[in-house]
């Protein structure tokens, strides 16, 4: 159980690591690891710790309530969502707006072809590279569940304003962007 919300500062609670949780376990990293090095950033470590944490949580709960009953990982939503908005794409393009590696790519879509909710076929202007597009029955799948998705989106941000909604966007927005400036390493 969390004992405290962040306000600036960190309480000093004794260090009970049986008690431990999945979020509680940021205020023990901090603490413990500001200890043993007194140079470290404890706002910057706390941010990214949070900030991580929080994205695998809402990840493993949007596949394990939506995406995994309808046989989709949280990558194989990806691919499906990126084409339902996009329209047909060349695999690495497809990799490129989903975060992905092409060779991640290929394999999920070699799941997604089996099932009958993507195809694959030679680029016209590029015969090189694949086009991949989804099926009607793609389609049909990635809004029935995109609508149950997004249902668990509105569950996860209802604890925030909609003002509070927005400055996080914004805020979000702006790391996302850095990344360019900062010399930061992402997946192109």
């Amino acid at each position: 159980m969390r004992r405290h919300l962040y306000a600036g500062g960190v309480s000093e609670p004794a260090d009970d690591v049986d008690n431990l949780d999945f979020l509680s376990f940021v205020d023990f990293a901090v603490r413990k690891t500001t200890r043993v090095m007194p140079e470290v950033d404890p706002q910057s470590m706390r941010l990214v710790l949070e900030l991580t944490r929080v994205a695998s949580a809402l990840v493993y709960d949007l596949e394990s309530t939506v995406h995994r009953p309808q046989g989709w990982s949280w990558p194989g939503f990806r691919v499906l969502f990126m084409l339902w908005l996009s329209g047909p794409s060349d695999a690495k393009r497809v990799a490129q707006l989903s975060g992905m590696s092409r060779a991640a790519v290929s394999a999920l879509v070699n799941t997604l072809e089996r099932d009958g909710l993507v195809t694959r076929r030679r680029s016209e202007r590029d015969r090189r590279s694949v086009e991949l597009s989804l099926t009607q029955a793609g389609v049909d799948a990635i809004t029935s569940t995109y609508a149950a998705h997004n249902t668990r989106e509105r569950t996860w941000t209802s604890v925030l304003t909609k003002p509070e909604q927005t400055i996080l966007i914004g805020l979000l927005e702006k790391l996302a962007t850095a990344a360019d400036d900062l010399d930061i390493h992402t997946r192109d």
